[in-house]
């Protein structure tokens, strides 16, 4: 597996420091990929029952899981990881190692083929800002 490395930081990792923020993790891909399921989470909360980033699941510089409930109150654990999203459980927090689940490259992707209610809630929030953009358009 490759890994992106930036010459510039391996100076200032090359010990370690007492009370440095990179003994927490702090600073590393490991938040990194969290941020970006969060921003996943943020994306698409509204056109789903729940949605939230697992605290219970260990997240690693290339993976992190996501909790989701559609509208249709099927629940599943996703996995986040530089392929994309894929289902990995049919429960909160529940990783099936013999599922075998293909990747989405968007968070939309993945919804719109297990939530004909995301789809539904996705096309009225666009109509929705389509039609503001129209009347503010028309002041």
């Amino acid at each position: 597996m490759e890994t992106d490395c930036n010459p510039m930081e391996l100076s200032s990792m090359s010990g370690y420091e007492e009370g440095s923020e990179l003994n927490g993790f702090e600073g590393t891909d490991v938040k990194d990929m969290r941020l970006e399921a969060e921003a996943v989470v943020n994306d698409v909360l509204f056109a789903v029952n729940n949605m939230f980033v697992s605290k219970s699941l260990r997240c690693a510089d290339d993976v992190a899981y996501i909790n989701v409930e559609t509208k249709e109150r099927n629940r599943y654990c996703l996995e986040l990881t530089e392929a994309g999203l894929k289902v990995v459980g049919y429960a909160f927090d529940q990783v099936d190692d013999h599922l075998q689940t293909p990747y989405h490259e968007t968070v939309y992707s993945l919804l719109d083929t297990l939530s004909p209610a995301y789809r539904e809630a996705f096309g009225n929030a666009l109509l929705q800002r389509l039609e503001a953009l129209k009347r503010d358009g028309q002041s």
